[in-house]
């Protein structure tokens, strides 16, 4: 299979296209055949490791000290499952699929990823297509989490800061959908 590998610490340049061996599923996971990723801050905050220096030591020694453990990043994907575990219940061949890689290892920058059933994977919606699906789970997720220590009112008065990024989009729609007069700003460049 391709894989999109990180070398080491760098620019965007770092990257290159690499064979791998497709992984076979284990008892509880499915085999995805990825379709659609996304390209996080959170991966580009790991490649290129762009961090002030009293920040970089202590992610030195989390993500690696010359290069990333993890060399094949990506955070998320989408696409169709092409074989399941023996134990898998919950999910078929050919079922579309968005998942959460970030705490499987990473690995959404190649064709396939094994990913436990267990963890932050479920079915696409007809309606939404592998790009749609695909940054949900980061954006998505992360925004109904934050919204909801929030206990958002119909008719309740809110600023989304940030709301050009995933985060962000996501946030304004669901507050907008609970009822709330949303206000959002982002940075002028956005």
């Amino acid at each position: 299979m391709k894989t999109m590998v990180t070398t080491k610490y760098g620019p965007i340049e770092v990257l290159q296209i690499e064979e791998r061996e497709k992984p076979t599923p284990r008892v509880n996971e499915v085999l995805i055949k990825i379709l659609a990723t996304t390209v996080s801050v959170g991966d580009v905050l790991m490649r290129g490791l762009d961090l002030p220096s009293g920040q970089k030591i202590a992610a030195r020694m989390f993500l690696g000290w010359s290069k990333p453990k993890k060399d094949i990043l990506g955070m998320e994907a989408a696409g169709e499952v092409e074989a399941v575990g023996s134990g898998v219940t919950k999910f078929k061949v050919g079922d579309r699929v968005f998942a959460s890689t970030f705490w499987n290892g990473l690995g959404g920058y190649a064709q396939y990823k094994c990913i436990p059933e267990d963890s932050m994977i479920g079915l696409i919606p007809e309606n939404m297509s592998y790009e749609q699906a695909v940054p949900v789970l980061g954006g998505g997720v992360t925004a109904i989490k934050i919204l909801s220590k929030g206990n958002i009112q119909p008719g309740q008065k809110i600023l989304i800061y940030g709301a050009s990024g995933n985060v962000g989009t996501y946030a304004v729609q669901i507050a907008k959908h609970l009822g709330a007069e949303v206000t959002g700003v982002c940075s002028t460049r956005n």
